[in-house]
């Protein structure tokens, strides 16, 4: 990842959609399958945690770098997405390297 306003978003961009993946497929099981409702817990705490930056980065990355407001939006929407935040970053690298 570069150093740059792009490269850090896109880092949390990853971590936000990792976030939600352990949310859904790790922890949820352990809560409904296995009796373990901490997992939920913990792990949605993190997300709404990152999930929260994750907003923030997007306000912040739009007015610094005043890329096109559908980039915004489509970052928005794919925060929701299973897997959506790893697409988006492949279409990220492509405008970073632009």
């Amino acid at each position: 990842m570069s150093k740059n306003k792009v490269g850090k978003f896109r880092l949390l961009g990853i971590l936000e959609g990792s976030s939600l993946l352990l949310l859904l497929f790790i922890a949820m099981p352990l809560k409904y399958w296995a009796g373990f409702p901490e997992a939920v817990t913990v792990v949605g705490s993190l997300h709404g945690a990152l999930f929260t930056v994750y907003c923030l980065g997007i306000l912040y990355i739009t007015l610094t770098v005043r890329w096109p407001f559908i980039y915004s939006i489509l970052a928005f929407i794919v925060a929701f997405i299973p897997f959506g935040n790893f697409v988006l970053d492949g279409r990220l690298k492509k405008f970073e390297t632009a």
